[in-house]
Formats: structure tokens, sequence, C-alpha cells
């Protein structure tokens, strides 16, 4: 699309980036994305600990999945935003090369979602290996040679054969969660951005409910020491700028005017 329609700061070495889901479709995803990132951190480090903490993160995968229907979930997302993109094949200066790829690589992603099946996570959950550590993993540290020497075992193999087995797993995951970041991504790269100041450190958002909001993100300079604290709905919501005091105090919101820029994403 057009240069305008995309434009957004990105976080960086002088900017934080905080973001808000505003729907619980929302707060799901960036989840289920967050823990699959950091799976594939962490399989990269070839290490028990590594793998140990890749382990954790399918684990947490796993009971998101299990709580709510996320493929469907997802699906849904990826017709909204293939609809949205149709809108753009007759408005002047969109950039037809790069609105078709966009097209067809959701397209893509759909049809792996879709081929995969309700059931594509069912060897995942059938696993008598990972169910044994997840029911562990509730005690704290009970997932301890002495816990369970199997897991130790595994541990103690190859790092080549441990990061093999591991991507074998995420393989199931891969249609899901390749589809999730995209839909994040697009979600974000449909933000309308504005410069804008709280007043005394606090801020009122009210959303035009013809319009349903995603995503809340709020960009602020690393060195000005604060973050944001939002709390609300997809119709309204209240922030509040709270100032770092390390690690040995509490936070206490600023009575200064703070300077911030605001991004809703639809």
């Amino acid at each position: 699309m057009s240069q305008e329609d995309h434009a957004e700061p990105e976080a960086g070495a002088t900017t934080l980036m905080f973001e808000q889901p505003l729907n619980e479709r929302m707060r799901t995803l960036l989840r289920l994305d967050y823990l699959y990132n950091q799976a594939l951190y962490h399989n990269e480090k070839a290490s028990q600990w590594g793998s140990r903490a890749a382990v954790a993160s399918l684990i947490d995968i796993l009971a998101i999945t299990t709580r709510t229907d996320v493929r469907s979930e997802v699906l849904k997302e990826i017709e909204r935003h293939l609809a949205q993109l149709q809108k753009f094949e007759t408005k002047p200066g969109v950039d037809m090369a790069r609105l078709g790829a966009l097209t067809s690589n959701l397209t893509r992603l759909r049809s792996a979602l879709s081929a995969a099946g309700a059931a594509y996570l069912q060897p995942l959950r059938d696993s008598e290996f990972l169910a044994a550590i997840k029911h562990r993993s509730a005690i704290p540290g009970g997932t301890c040679e002495f816990d369970l020497p199997d897991y130790y075992f595994w541990l103690n193999q190859d790092a080549a054969q441990r990061s093999q087995a591991f991507s074998q797993w995420l393989a199931l995951l891969r249609p899901l969660c390749d589809a999730v970041a995209e839909v994040l991504w697009l979600t974000r790269q449909n933000g309308h951005g504005r410069k804008e100041t709280a007043a005394g450190g606090t801020f009122t958002i009210n959303f035009d409910r013809d319009t349903p909001l995603q995503l809340l993100r709020i960009c602020l300079p690393a060195e000005a020491g604060l973050y944001p604290e939002i709390s609300g709905s997809h119709h309204r919501c209240s922030v509040r700028f709270l100032q770092w005091n390390g690690l040995s105090a509490r936070a206490t919101q600023t009575d200064s005017d703070v300077p911030f820029q605001l991004i809703t994403c639809c």
C-alpha cells in the first residue's frame, strides 16, 4: 500500500514501544507469539538449560491452545485482513505488487492452517513425555532429575538430537504461529499514529465504537525513565505514566506533562 498508510516508528535503542491488547483474541495472539519466539530462541542454545526453557515455552503454548480454539480465531483474523486488503484494490496510489504479495502470503498461511486440521496438536497432547513434564512443572523445582529421570536422560543426549526432536514438535505449531505472526504484523501496520501529551502524567483515550480497535501502542523515549500503566477496554482506556525508581522502590506517577506517540491499530 502507500507509504503513509503504513508509516510507524519502530522501537529501538532510543525508544520503547508498549503494547496493550484491546480484546481477548489479541491478548491470546500476543502471548502465543511471545512464547513461540521464546521457544525458538532457547532451542538455538546448545545447552540443557536452553532445552529446558524451550520445553517450558512449548508447554505454555499447549496450555493456551487447550483453553481456546486459537486456530479458528486466527483463521477469522486472516479473513478479516484479506477483506481489508481487498478494499485497497480500487484506491489510487496503491503499490499493487506489494498488495498482491501480502494477499498471496495471507492466502498461503490460511491454506496451511486449514490443511493442518482441528487435531493438528494432538500428537503433542498425547505425548506422555510432555504430559509428565507439564504435570511436574506445576510444582516448584518439580522437574529435577530425581523427579523426571527420563527428562534428565533426554537432556543429556547430544544437543543436535535434542534440537531435532524439538524442531519436530515446533513443526506442528508452525502453521498456527506463522499465521499469528503475520496477523500481528498486519495489525501493527494498520496502526494510525499521532503525537499526544499526557497532562500531569495522565491521559484518557476514547475510541470510536464504529471502528473496533485491536491494539494500542505507546512509544516513549527510553531515556525518559517512564512507562505507561494502561487500563480499560476497546471503548475507552486510561493511561498513567509512572516514573521508574529502581528495583528497591515503588514506581510513582509523574506529575509532569508527558509527550508520547499514540498508535491505534485496527
